[in-house]
């Protein structure tokens, strides 16, 4: 099969990269012919706050640019991972004037809520689930603290929710787990457009040690990744489980203190992925302390990789994927004291932890390897393929939202 594959890369990395690398290295070498079209977020230094804008909600150079690579091309099918913000839906329609069939992986929250993550004011939020206009985000400047920024996400998907984008031009959604595909619903994409598939690790390591007595946390150190409950926990501990801290983010300093004060914390800073695989497989645990709900955290399928049982908030899809008391133990979202409870208790506990360590992997290859990936992966692309074009105009209106070539 011929798939153009589509991604907005992030100025500053996160797990969709990763993932959007991993299904185009995976297509390449079972057989299938690969196109990329891709674009990074640094070209935005060089664009002005309005045209930074207007591409947002409707780009004319990425539908401009996807039309010529679609003629010359002719792909099977076109899959976007993230369209935010310089490709914007306006790609879709572009794939429609080709009459390609797209699929959209759902990584985040984005045509829900205007900061894609469901989590405002250091818990959850869902004030703009379901809401025509999701204005709730801009009164309270949810992306990127700024209401002007704001207003642009909000009008991006005001917009194309007008214009029928998210029902009409998307064949196949790709929903990462069963609780995103509930919420995307909720929220008012058509369900029987959305389809599971989860996220995976290829190619795959091979299971870890788990031989080195410590907890290990690897992730963005920002306040909805739970990194606050995090340093509350050990801080409570006191010394007694060694935490071995990998990433980089907003609260980098406070973990950089909280690693001064107490032996027992090792802050690591970012680590190449071969090394990060090498800490995972050998630790005790995994700790997964979100206090967003999480899409599918990629971290989860690697500890599950290496065989090593994860720590998570019970909430949102880590509630979904780790199973409490086989793959791993829960605890309250936000709950220092639970957190450290489970700490404490799964670290003394030896036997558990063998048992938990031969279900990870178990499940690792159940349901995350490259093989049952790449099976689903190309029956979602065969759906799109033969469930034919909805009738209508290939682009609403003309070339632009206001029919502007």
């Amino acid at each position: 099969m011929k798939v153009l594959v589509a991604h907005n890369f992030y100025q500053q990395p996160g797990g969709e990269d990763p993932c959007f690398a991993a299904e185009v290295a995976m297509l390449q070498d079972n057989g299938h012919e690969v196109i990329q079209y891709c674009l990074h977020n640094d070209a935005i230094h060089a664009m002005g706050r309005l045209q930074v804008a207007l591409r947002t909600v409707w780009s004319r150079p990425a539908h401009r640019d996807l039309c010529k690579l679609l003629r010359a091309v002719r792909p099977d099918v076109v899959h976007f991972h993230n369209t935010f913000p310089l490709i914007s839906p306006a790609a879709y329609y572009a794939a429609r004037s080709e009459k390609v069939p797209v699929v959209q992986t759902l990584h985040n929250f984005r045509l829900l809520c205007p900061n894609a993550l469901f989590f405002r004011e250091g818990k959850v939020c869902e004030d703009c689930l379901g809401k025509s206009v999701p204005w709730p985000g801009v009164v309270h400047k949810c992306y990127r603290d700024s209401r002007a920024a704001s207003a642009t996400v909000a009008a991006m998907v005001t917009t194309h929710r007008a214009l029928g984008t998210w029902r009409q031009a998307v064949h196949t959604y790709v929903a990462l787990t069963e609780f995103s595909r509930r919420k995307f619903i909720e929220g008012g994409l058509p369900a029987d457009k959305i389809v599971v598939k989860p996220n995976f690790v290829y190619p795959g390591p091979g299971p870890g040690g788990g031989t080195g007595g410590y907890a290990v946390f690897v992730g963005r150190l920002s306040p909805e990744k739970g990194a606050e409950t995090l340093l509350a926990a050990w801080r409570s501990l006191g010394g007694t489980v060694p935490l071995k801290i990998v990433g980089d983010g907003p609260l980098a300093g406070a973990v950089a203190e909280a690693a001064a004060k107490d032996a027992a914390i090792q802050w690591l800073g970012r680590k190449p992925l071969d090394a990060v695989y090498e800490l995972i497989g050998e630790a005790a645990f995994l700790v997964l302390p979100s206090q967003c709900y999480e899409n599918f955290p990629r971290v989860v399928v690697e500890a599950f990789a290496k065989g090593t049982p994860v720590i998570a908030s019970k909430l949102g899809a880590m509630a979904e994927v780790v199973e409490h008391g086989r793959t791993g133990l829960h605890f309250e979202p936000g709950s220092a004291a639970d957190l450290a409870s489970k700490a404490q208790h799964l670290l003394g506990s030896p036997l558990e932890r063998a048992r938990m360590r031969q279900a990870c992997r178990q499940e690792y290859d159940r349901k995350y390897t490259q093989q049952s990936n790449i099976r689903a992966l190309t029956a979602i692309y065969e759906r799109a393929v033969g469930g034919g074009l909805r009738s209508g105009p290939a682009v609403p209106g003309g070339a632009g939202p206001n029919g502007n070539a």
